[in-house]
């Protein structure tokens, strides 16, 4: 079934074009590279996957539970709205929810896709064009992934939400090329890869918790690409120039605050938008999320040299600042660790069930005889 057969809401024109600014740089010099770059090229070539293989396509899900997520999750839980829900409406709420949740992601490894692209055409260094042809592909394969996953087991998308169409617009036009590093690969990914581990570590549906482990797996060598990419650069900037990419940082992280609202999921419940917006706020749990949200960003921005006195502020003011002494590498070891423990156990569960066949087809034939 066509895409915009399966839309909540009308997501407008479907084409939307970003007029693009900034050079193509090509490298004469293919013998040389950051060794860590290079390794890090290397290790994106080793552990690439076929999502259609990988993954276990099969698993069943409820398009009304699709996450198992508790009803103090949701932002209108509490509310006197929620006391008119029937078991039924609260199932197609959750059923929207996730999909509000996940066409975000999906959108997002669109706009990752086009970025790292455009890192391949800007890039000054071979070592960094090499690595982003890798991650140009894995966000290939994570769109095609949750684009799948929304198609056959929810059936049902949202366009892309305000804020991140606005922060995608602004990474994409602006011709410094290290700004769909920043955009992309610190924010966007960062916040992705935060909001992808608290479902993959809290659903008990197999099916979703294996599509995120293993996006998470490509999102960690990304997020490493970016951290050493960027680290190398801005050492080389004046102080101006530090300063202009922390006001492009804290204007995309209050967008990015402000993404996670999902304020057009209740509007379709009938919900005013001021109000929509006001639950949002009062939520306890979307409050936590929020906040949990940057441990991935805050650390990265200042692990990569910005670290003015604004930008403290504003991690301050979004009560997010304590979160830059975070281990940046254990999470990411982590991600890959999850991913690697979820498929040993998944094929150590299908030997088991693989030896139960043989096993019975040898009882049977000695019985038989």
């Amino acid at each position: 079934m066509p895409t915009y057969d399966l839309y909540a809401r009308d997501p407008g024109d479907p084409h939307w074009t970003v007029p693009a600014t900034g050079a193509a740089r090509f490298n004469w010099e293919y013998d040389e590279g950051r060794d860590r770059l290079l390794a890090l090229y290397q290790k994106g070539k080793d552990k690439q996957w076929d999502g259609q293989r990988r993954i276990d396509w099969e698993l069943e899900v409820d398009p009304y539970d699709p996450l198992g997520v508790p009803d103090e999750s949701m932002s209108l839980y509490g509310t006197r709205h929620w006391a008119k829900l029937t078991g039924k409406d609260k199932g197609e709420l959750r059923r929207h929810l996730a999909s509000w949740q996940f066409s975000q992601f999906l959108h997002g490894e669109q706009g990752a896709m086009v970025c790292a692209a455009r890192i391949v055409e800007s890039a000054p260094d071979l070592d960094a064009k090499f690595y982003s042809a890798t991650q140009t592909m894995d966000e290939a394969r994570h769109a095609e992934i949750y684009g799948r996953f929304l198609h056959e087991k929810i059936g049902l998308l949202y366009p892309v939400n305000d804020s991140l169409r606005s922060l995608l617009d602004d990474t994409l036009r602006d011709s410094r090329w290290d700004l769909p590093y920043l955009g992309m690969q610190v924010l966007i990914e960062g916040l992705a890869l935060a909001a992808f581990g608290m479902i993959r570590d809290t659903t008990d549906k197999p099916l979703p918790k294996q599509i995120l482990a293993y996006v998470m797996q490509d999102e960690a060598r990304h997020v490493a690409f970016g951290r050493m990419a960027l680290r190398d650069h801005y050492r080389h900037l004046t102080d101006a120039e530090l300063r202009e990419r922390e006001e492009f940082v804290i204007e995309g992280c209050y967008l990015m605050r402000d993404r996670l609202r999902g304020v057009e999921v209740l509007e379709n419940f009938g919900i005013p938008r001021a109000e929509a917006e006001e639950y949002s706020e009062r939520s306890p749990f979307l409050a936590l999320f929020r906040k949990l949200l940057f441990s991935r960003i805050v650390p990265c921005v200042k692990d990569i040299g910005l670290w003015g006195e604004r930008l403290q502020q504003a991690y301050v003011d979004m009560g997010v600042f304590e979160m830059g002494d975070s281990n940046l590498d254990l999470l990411m070891t982590q991600d890959e660790e999850t991913a690697e423990r979820l498929d040993a156990e998944r094929f150590a569960a299908e030997e088991r069930e693989r030896v139960a066949e043989v096993t019975e087809a040898i009882t049977a034939g000695g019985t038989e005889g």
